[in-house]
């Protein structure tokens, strides 16, 4: 029975089955990962997001809260092969629209030969394709979500371990997993969680030992008052970064980002050090990368597949990026010690 719709760019219409029912739109994306769907739909990089999992059942281990990362689904729709009735529930329950009974392997194909592009969704007994294509015309490029740092990030300071015996984190939330803080935690270091666009005189509030900037969706230019805070605190304090937060050190301190193509999105990208020649599998969610890293930046490890950079640092100044998750969740734990490097460099 098809009751839903799923308009592309270019205004394709593939007809599916309504397992949350909505309308929505935004920019469709894949990810490669087998596991961590909870994970996967709570993480906050995929606001405005269409996700479409590659893997054909989603939902096989159930719903479970204390594996999200946040505290709600944060793509604007889902698209499987197949989803099981606690996944199509939970959604539902969140109100958003989600499909199934579609050949995933072809929005997969088109998206690694064309790009992330727009898409429109209807879901429903009442849906009409008209209703699918229309939200695709309203739908925006990625770029143009100016505001999408308030859509995931605190509204005042969150404060986790105070009496931590660690460092003092001041962690930028431009739309931060909970598996970040929780890592911090783990190590003892007291994690002060600053909105996206904190001033210097919020953050110096609490004495950092580190300026930490968290990852999140969208596009880096975007985020200007978290790019302030790198210019203000650079060479005073050490600086950190996930994702998001590379590209964020990369451009306040003038480097260039760009948009990729389809992006990294999945749980095994590997990831070699151009130090010691290893080679560690990681798990990425995003679609800009560090295009030119500027002087201040050197580039110390890149994605085997394309050479895009994964790592950059500054021994001087004290900074450590990543352009992947080391807190995984879901996926391997191989680069775990990024937060113990860290952490350390703040010590010292």
């Amino acid at each position: 029975m098809t009751d839903a719709y799923v308009a592309l760019e270019g205004e394709r219409v593939i007809e599916a089955r309504s397992r949350a029912p909505g309308t929505t739109r935004g920019e469709i994306v894949f990810t490669t990962a087998y596991t961590g769907y909870e994970e996967s739909l709570t993480d906050p990089s995929y606001e405005e997001q269409i996700l479409t999992f590659s893997y054909p059942l989603i939902g096989n281990y159930g719903v479970r809260e204390e594996r999200f990362e946040s505290d709600r689904v944060h793509p604007r729709g889902a698209v499987a092969r197949e989803l099981t009735d606690d996944v199509a529930e939970w959604l539902e329950s969140e109100g958003v629209p989600a499909v199934d009974h579609l050949d995933t392997r072809d929005i997969v194909t088109e998206i690694r030969d064309e790009g992330a592009m727009k898409c429109g969704i209807a879901a429903g007994p009442d849906a009409t394709e008209e209703d699918a294509l229309e939200e695709l015309r309203q739908c925006k490029h990625m770029s143009d979500h100016t505001d999408i740092g308030a859509q995931v990030s605190v509204d005042e300071v969150e404060t986790h371990n105070a009496d931590g015996d660690g460092a003092t984190v001041a962690l930028v939330d431009c739309g931060a997993k909970g598996s970040i803080v929780e890592s911090l935690v783990e190590r003892d270091a007291a994690v002060h969680v600053f909105p996206y666009d904190a001033s210097e005189d919020d953050v110096a509030a609490v004495d950092p030992d580190l300026l930490f900037i968290s990852n999140g969706p969208g596009d880096p230019e975007n985020f200007e008052q978290t790019g302030e805070l790198v210019e203000t605190y650079v060479g005073d304090v050490p600086l950190a970064g996930i994702c998001l937060g590379q590209q964020v050190v990369a451009n306040a301190l003038g480097g260039e980002t760009s948009k990729m193509e389809f992006g990294h999105r999945g749980v095994n990208q590997p990831v070699r050090d151009l130090r010691t020649n290893k080679v560690v599998m990681t798990t990425q969610n995003h679609g800009y990368t560090v295009a030119e890293p500027g002087d201040k930046l050197d580039v110390t490890q890149v994605n085997v597949n394309d050479d895009t950079p994964e790592g950059l640092e500054n021994d001087e100044l004290d900074i450590i990026t990543r352009q992947y998750h080391p807190e995984a969740n879901p996926g391997p734990h191989d680069s775990l010690g990024f937060f113990d490097d860290v952490l350390g460099m703040a010590g010292e």
